[in-house]
């Protein structure tokens, strides 16, 4: 169970480079190393800053103190006690967050819920180039984990809400910002977001979400090639595999080893393969992308929009890593775990597998299609027993998308704003069940060849998050403004 805890004060507390062709304009917009920062932006990125380097990973990490730093700045701004709520896990009072409400002046616009979560995937230091939790600037790029997901997202969320209050601004529609903890899952963490829909669901309570998950493309100059807008989202399933055995002495091996029959249906979850699946979103992703991008990838995107039969054209769009995951649910060993001694046999073997279900796909179809892949009866097959719940696609509401169009041809003149598929999970599935309509917001854009997230030397490009930032301000003050 989740609490706050209140003090006397009634506080609720808790212990670049721009290419020519953009113009003067967008360079000033996009501060390169050499170039000095707007007043605003460097207290974006102290704010930034101080949350990246804030460890909120499941094990070791402090959702809560992110959430108290975040919590500070917001009061520092105008936002009063009665317009914050804090909350924690009795049990885990690391896993805390934060909401704020703003009430507009017009009760008949439906609030606008701004959604981001605090916590990080897990990083080793061995393992990285650079400290995770020391943001780097190196190279036109920040380096760190959650430097994109979704840390990004929170600062520019809640750096938004306080240049708005700070600047006496007033919002005709009510604005919700909720930064939780959880979303990555891990020991002993709790969905934030979920919590808050089961308990508190009038703190998101709204006519439309924005959320992570609506990544754009990076062109080839380091700039946008595409802004995307998310507008479904694959179903997150995990199995677990496990193997038996009598085990024995390493000294007399057999053939019969619980980690070589583990091994055999690992390498055949490799093998599997998805048949294709386009839907009216990702048909349309095909046919606008297929149009900017250069062969062999554009003309082979057009022919698959315009045949899904093409097996020619489904090859070649499923050798990019990104667009082959829009296409194909997908399943994929995540960790795994053998043995008891190194000079005994195996007596069990276990590994991990992670499916993302497209929107139309049976996930019951899909538990199915790996056992068949699998095809032994002596790997036990188990699925995970709590999961997310599917989530519900959002419109391609016009009142929505429409101010992000027009604001993306003043911020990012010529490129595109296309609908996309997110391959990833979010916490959108938790706003469907109320009713919410839940957008992956466009603004930020990523690397195809590294994607970053829960990789090693994570890490966000410094015009992205500068431009998008910008793009995303304007965005979110035309909705409190009275759009849609």
């Amino acid at each position: 169970m989740l609490h706050c805890k209140k003090q006397r004060t009634g506080v609720t507390r808790f212990p670049i480079l721009a290419g020519a062709i953009l113009g003067a304009a967008l360079i000033a917009a996009a501060p390169a190393q050499s170039q000095q920062f707007r007043a605003d932006q460097a207290e974006f990125l102290d704010l930034y800053k101080e949350l990246v380097e804030t460890n909120t990973t499941a094990s070791v990490g402090n959702c809560t103190l992110a959430a108290t730093q975040l919590q500070a700045r917001l009061s520092k701004a105008g936002f009063t006690p009665a317009e914050i709520t804090a909350f924690a896990p009795a049990e885990n009072p690391r896993h805390g967050g934060l909401s704020v409400v703003w009430t507009g002046s017009d009760a008949r616009l439906a609030p606008l819920l701004l959604l981001a979560h605090l916590d990080v995937v897990e990083a080793k230091r061995e393992d990285w180039e650079r400290d995770p939790f020391k943001l780097v600037d190196e190279g036109g790029w920040y380096f760190a984990r959650g430097s994109t997901d979704d840390k990004s997202q929170a600062a520019i969320f809640a750096d938004t809400m306080i240049r708005l209050r700070a600047g006496g601004f007033r919002p005709r529609r009510t604005l919700k910002l909720a930064l939780t903890c959880g979303e990555e899952g891990g020991a002993g963490s709790i969905n934030g977001a979920g919590w808050l829909a089961e308990h508190r669901p009038d703190l998101l309570q709204a006519g439309f979400a924005l959320n992570e998950g609506g990544p754009g493309r990076m062109a080839a100059d380091g700039g946008p090639l595409s802004l995307g807008v998310q507008v479904g989202e694959k179903a997150t399933r995990t199995f677990t595999l496990e193997t038996f055995n009598k085990g024995g002495h390493s000294s007399v091996p057999v053939r019969d080893n619980a980690i070589y029959q583990l091994s055999d249906a690992m390498l055949k979850v490799r093998e599997l393969k998805f048949p294709l699946r386009l839907t009216a979103v990702t048909t349309r992703y095909l046919a606008m992308m297929g149009k900017i991008l250069p062969a062999p990838m554009g003309p082979a995107m057009l022919r698959l929009a315009a045949d899904p039969g093409d097996g020619a054209a489904e090859a070649v769009v499923s050798s990019d890593r990104s667009f082959n995951s829009m296409l194909h649910t997908t399943c994929v060993v995540t960790m795994v775990e053998g043995g008891h001694a190194t000079n005994a046999l195996p007596q069990h073997a276990k590994a991990t597998v992670n499916c993302r279900v497209l929107p139309g796909d049976s996930v019951e179809e899909t538990a199915a299609a790996l056992q068949r892949a699998i095809g032994d009866p002596g790997v036990k097959f188990t699925a995970a027993s709590r999961e997310r719940t599917l989530a519900v696609p959002p419109a391609l509401d016009p009142a929505v998308i429409g101010p992000m169009e027009k604001l993306a041809k003043k911020h990012f003149p010529g490129v595109p704003l296309v609908p996309m598929i997110s391959p990833g999970a979010t916490d959108n599935t938790f706003l469907g069940p109320l009713g919410i309509p839940a957008y992956g917001i466009p603004g930020l854009w990523v690397d195809p060849e590294t994607v970053g997230t829960h990789g090693l030397n994570e890490r966000v490009s410094k015009q992205a998050l500068y431009r998008g930032r910008d793009y995303m301000f304007d965005l979110i003050k035309t909705y409190a403004e009275g759009a849609k």
